[in-house]
């Protein structure tokens, strides 16, 4: 009776939370992340953490942009590497992705579907490139978002609570750091 209590409590606390700051996009990934723990909780799947949630949240937000990045440079670029280094983008943050979706939907989580804005605005301005300047751009925001990412997985593998997204950002990190050599490789020779 008292673990019923609690839920029902909880549950209203949850929903008197996301109404106070639903107009606030500053805390969108917290109310979502406390809306998909409580909705792992109320499946009687174990809750998995505000912090795990938020970096299934950037993972895949992140990887969803490196392949839609990578995607248009595979389109724009004329350098060979540049090219070979965005179908490897493609497939391996592809691979990733799926893996992460399968672990997201048996906790319950929801993934984004959707570019956030700071993505969809470097995806809109390359998109606007073309040659040379092209190729450094996208050189310039796979170094960046890359250093990002392995600093995102780094920290997950060693801070995660969830077992099995610690898992999956130490499989992942190697893979980014072979991505940031590769990458600062075609940035050197450029």
């Amino acid at each position: 009776m008292k673990k019923l209590s609690y839920m029902i409590l909880m549950a209203f606390a949850v929903y008197a939370i996301q109404g106070c700051h639903s107009a606030s996009t500053a805390n969108t990934a917290d109310s979502t992340a406390t809306k998909d723990t409580t909705k792992a909780a109320a499946a009687g799947t174990a809750a998995v953490d505000s912090s795990d949630v938020k970096f299934a949240d950037n993972a895949a937000g992140g990887g969803m942009a490196e392949i839609e990045l990578s995607k248009l440079a595979q389109q724009k670029s004329t350098n060979t590497k540049i090219k070979n280094f965005a179908a490897m983008m493609v497939t391996d943050h592809s691979k990733a992705g799926d893996t992460l979706a399968v672990i997201a939907k048996n906790k319950n989580i929801t993934l984004p579907t959707a570019l956030d804005a700071d993505h969809q605005k470097k995806l809109d301005d390359l998109s606007k490139k073309s040659g040379a300047d092209f190729d450094k751009a996208y050189v310039k925001i796979m170094v960046e978002d890359h250093n990002g990412a392995l600093k995102l997985m780094q920290d997950e593998a060693a801070n995660g609570k969830d077992a099995d997204l610690k898992a999956f950002a130490s499989k992942v990190a190697p893979t980014v750091q072979m991505h940031i050599d590769a990458i600062n490789k075609i940035k050197a020779g450029m």
